[in-house]
């Protein structure tokens, strides 16, 4: 007889964690104790605090393991199986405070959640068919098929308020009805998994942890919009999510539902998957249709939408992952049921990505309305190491940067829009005070840059430009005209591009300037990087009074720029050979290493009048003054 589960994060975070290593550890040392019998081991999708890897929960008394390594095991085993209580170094702990948490439920992360996309990851085996079903999966699938008219499914859809989670929040319903009434035929219909932005993992976390929602989903798609054929276009670079969707596909095949005649009512519907090779701007819908069909992944003018003219030239709907995982669920309970949560403009829930200068990195669901601070400070736990807050990014690389003085905002897709910023798939990143804002803005538009397909000018030559004059701004050679051509240049770039990558590329750039300019006007007027982030803007000395003469510094110095001082255990830095890469600031353990910024006005000590070689270098230059 089965008396415990333990349910063991088999999520990608996890697994490159150890929760491999974990399982074979704690199924070997059950089998040695004669426990194999009575406790069952569950491999689950993402749980959610990914920061706390590998995660195990252990049912029925629902208590919570962090951190859990192979070697804990045995141990973890003895006090929990065999004396019947918690193991406490394997507890969490609430942040700030450091309170000891027993169960799942008592744990901050997950008390101020509503988990309904999510509502089965962590919980059941993704590569079990009958886990899902056990969960009232394929039930809302079932039940169009067998009482509803295809029209009255969209009616269902519309009246629940679902909107879009690809980040444009377009009414599904509404996309759902355009194309239904299209009468050419065959329709289609498309999962967007094409997830690539940096920090965010929503959808793949959907996938590998309940990849049959999304297969339910569809199929319930395709029969309201009279389409037979699916097809689910992800990344190569989410390999488990592939895996676990090849094996879920294959079980609904076997079970008779996906195919021929399902639940016996003449209704056929096929699914396939498409494996895209990485390319960004495949998550626009127009280029991922063409990259289906075998051609370059090129965004193409519209209209005619898809809906009107989409894969192979036929009317099609795309949705994405998240909003297919929520079709089931609004069947199965109802639009009422449904749109309790959220706002009135935006409802039920949203799937965040926590990522950045926060404790609890991982997945959050939460209603819409749900304030930024509740979402980084309640659930995320705030900041780590006692930095204060200063902005988040929300919407990926093609989002703009909040301050802290709009951290009681509402979260909704207007809301966001109002700030600068947009809803995007769900990515947050949180900065804290040591971030320069200037170079935060300079990483994500060189990564719309590398992504751009170079279809259209405005978007292969504009986001180049803006490039071009955040890297003069950052390494002090910018003057205060380049501002103003930095915010000219991103609005013509914003209005003139062709697809949703040019069209939001220059939001970082726009909500920094916007919301933190002081820090453009300090590295352009001051020559200043108010963060000491900024390379070219740094200097690093050697703190006398502290240098004990330990030579680490100089060993780790990659151009050799570090020298001992004549006749002294003290050492010295060359200014004019430093690259500022601060090699010596992270290898120095005595803090005797100063980092500033040259516009603050530090003057470097003198140097010495003889430089020797550090012990084990040899000569490659005069080193005396």
């Amino acid at each position: 007889m089965i008396r415990a589960h333990c349910l063991i994060c088999a999520g990608a975070g996890c697994i490159s964690s150890g929760a491999h290593a974990l399982k074979e550890a704690l199924t070997a040392e059950l089998k040695q104790r004669g426990l194999d019998n009575e406790i069952r081991i569950v491999e689950t999708g993402c749980m959610g605090p990914c920061d706390l890897g590998p995660v195990m929960l252990v049912h029925p008394e629902g208590t919570f393991y962090q951190k859990v390594t192979a070697l804990d095991v045995p141990k973890l085993v003895e006090e929990h199986f065999i004396k019947g209580r918690p193991y406490q170094p394997l507890l969490p702990k609430e942040a700030p405070t450091g309170a000891v948490v027993n169960t799942q439920r008592d744990f901050t992360f997950f008390a101020k959640q509503q988990k309904i996309v999510l509502e089965n990851c962590g919980l059941i085996d993704p590569e079990n068919i009958h886990e899902y079903i056990a969960r009232d999966g394929y039930a809302a699938l079932g039940k169009v098929l067998t009482s509803m008219k295809p029209e009255e499914v969209i009616a269902e859809i519309k009246a629940s308020g679902l909107r879009g989670r690809g980040g444009a929040g377009f009414p599904t319903g509404v996309k759902w009805e355009l194309t239904a009434k299209n009468p050419v035929k065959p329709h289609y219909v498309i999962c967007n998994a094409d997830e690539g932005d940096p920090g965010a993992f929503m959808n793949r976390a959907v996938l590998e942890g309940d990849p049959h929602k999304i297969i339910e989903g569809m199929a319930i798609g395709g029969y309201a919009m009279g389409a037979n054929n699916g097809y689910i276009y992800i990344r190569a670079e989410y390999p488990l999510a592939v895996k676990r969707l090849q094996i879920a596909i294959q079980q609904a095949y076997e079970l008779g539902l996906l195919g021929k005649n399902l639940f016996e009512t003449g209704f056929d519907f096929d699914l396939e998957l498409r494996i895209g090779a990485g390319a960004f701007v495949c998550g626009e819908e127009t280029a991922l249709m063409r990259s289906i069909e075998g051609r370059r992944g090129q965004p193409q003018p519209r209209p005619p939408f898809p809906a009107q003219r989409g894969l192979w030239g036929k009317p099609t709907n795309i949705n994405n992952v998240e909003t297919w995982a929520t079709v089931p669920i609004i069947i199965r309970n109802g639009a009422s049921w449904y749109g309790q949560f959220g706002t009135a403009r935006t409802k039920g829930t949203k799937v965040f990505a926590l990522a950045g200068k926060i404790r609890n990195t991982g997945l959050a669901e939460v209603p819409f309305g749900t304030t930024l601070r509740e979402l980084i400070f309640d659930i995320g736990g705030g900041i780590p190491n006692g930095k204060k807050f200063k902005a988040v990014q929300t919407g990926g690389p093609s989002g703009g940067v909040i301050p802290a003085q709009y951290l009681d905002t509402p979260i909704e897709y207007e809301t966001l829009q109002a700030l600068g910023s947009i809803m995007g798939s769900g990515g947050m990143v949180v900065v804290d005070e040591d971030t320069c804002m200037v170079d935060f803005a300079r990483f994500f538009l060189e990564f719309c840059c590398d992504e751009s397909c170079g279809k259209c000018p405005p978007c292969r030559v504009g986001t180049r430009q803006l490039l071009n004059i955040l890297e003069r701004i950052c390494s002090g050679e910018a003057e205060l005209e380049d501002l103003d051509r930095l915010e000219e240049l991103a609005l013509m770039v914003k209005d003139a591009s062709l697809c949703g990558l040019g069209q939001t590329a220059p939001n970082p750039v726009l909500t920094t300037l916007k919301y933190f300019r002081d820090e453009y006007l300090a590295h352009i007027v001051e020559k200043r990087c108010p963060a000491r982030v900024c390379r070219d803007l740094l200097q690093f000395t050697i703190i006398e009074e502290k240098c004990v003469g330990c030579s680490v510094c100089a060993r780790v110095c990659p151009v050799e720029t570090i020298f001992k001082v004549g006749g002294q255990k003290k050492y010295y830095i060359v200014q004019d050979k430093c690259i500022h890469c601060g090699a010596c600031l992270e290898a120095c353990k005595f803090q005797a290493i100063n980092k500033t910024s040259e516009g603050e006005g530090f003057i470097p000590p003198p140097r010495p009048a003889v430089l020797e070689l550090p012990p084990g270098r040899k000569p490659t230059a005069v080193v005396t003054s």
